[in-house]
């Protein structure tokens, strides 16, 4: 397995969320956090963006899939993160963290999810 990893921690994105109606109604902020593992590692890469993944455009895309849709379940926005990650870049696998401020005595609540990408 290649070691190489490229880390967003606690990317701030906008969702509307929750089990009940009311919950899902309103905006809510969740954070959410990807290690991505790239395919060929960091060999090659050659100081070029383009021979990497671009984690600024993947910023962009986790924000605005998060934003895509109402969703019942953090479990479900993990794994929808992970399936567009992997089905997107060249990556070897994923590790994705939602976090939610939900209970009030507990700093939040969080969900991690592994994925590889499919053998060919």
């Amino acid at each position: 397995m290649n070691p190489d990893e490229i880390e967003i921690r606690r990317l701030q994105v906008e969702t509307h969320i929750g089990v009940p109606d009311e919950e899902r109604a309103a905006p809510q902020t969740l954070w959410i956090s990807v290690w991505m593992r790239p395919a060929q590692g960091f060999q090659g890469v050659q100081d070029g963006v383009q021979n990497t993944v671009d984690y600024y455009a993947v910023s962009l895309a986790v924000a605005e899939l998060a934003a895509s849709k109402p969703r019942h379940l953090i479990e479900t926005l993990a794994t929808d993160v992970a399936e567009f990650l992997l089905s997107t870049y060249p990556l070897q696998s994923v590790d994705v963290k939602v976090e939610k401020k939900i209970l009030p005595n507990a700093d939040f609540v969080a969900v991690k999810v592994t994925r590889e990408a499919k053998r060919q």
